[in-house]
């Protein structure tokens, strides 16, 4: 894969964060952006999507109500005395 120079200015904020995150993950900077730019912009055409959307569907996973999720996924909250 060839990769091609540029230059992107960032809030310097948003690019603290993408270094503080480059740093967790033991990556940098420059991967972090391409990766964000292909998931993003990636070209995929329909029929690519399609199929994605179709091999999701035919997973067999346990799913409950939306109650059931709800209860699972949610902590319990004590009341303030």
């Amino acid at each position: 894969m060839e990769l091609i120079k540029t230059t992107v200015q960032l809030p310097s904020e948003l690019y603290g964060h993408i270094a503080k995150l480059a740093e967790q993950r033991h990556s940098s900077v420059d991967e972090l952006v391409r990766e964000a730019c292909q998931s993003r912009y990636a070209a995929t055409d329909i029929a690519e999507r399609v199929a994605l959307v179709k091999s999701l569907a035919s997973l067999n996973l346990p799913v409950g109500t939306p109650e059931e999720m709800e209860r699972e996924s949610v902590p319990t909250v004590e009341p303030l005395p």
